[in-house]
């Protein structure tokens, strides 16, 4: 898992089909609004919010989405 990823790491995840890359924007460990949505996180269970190298956007997945470029 990617518990230990940090601000300016380049990542990889899935989406639409598609893998994306990209880099983590923050680490988020605590209930927040980001991309666009309400984020349930925590220390326990963080989400991190990654930028799309392709498209600008911004999207927060759970550790188990990202992967390590």
């Amino acid at each position: 898992m990617a518990d230990d990823l940090k601000k300016g790491d380049d990542v990889t995840w899935k989406s639409h089909g598609e893998t994306v890359e990209g880099t983590v924007t923050r680490k988020i460990t605590e209930d927040t609004e980001a991309a666009g949505r309400t984020v349930r996180a925590s220390k326990d269970e963080p989400q991190y919010e990654v930028e799309s190298e392709k498209s600008g956007n911004t999207a927060v997945h759970k550790p188990g989405a990202l992967h390590e470029k």
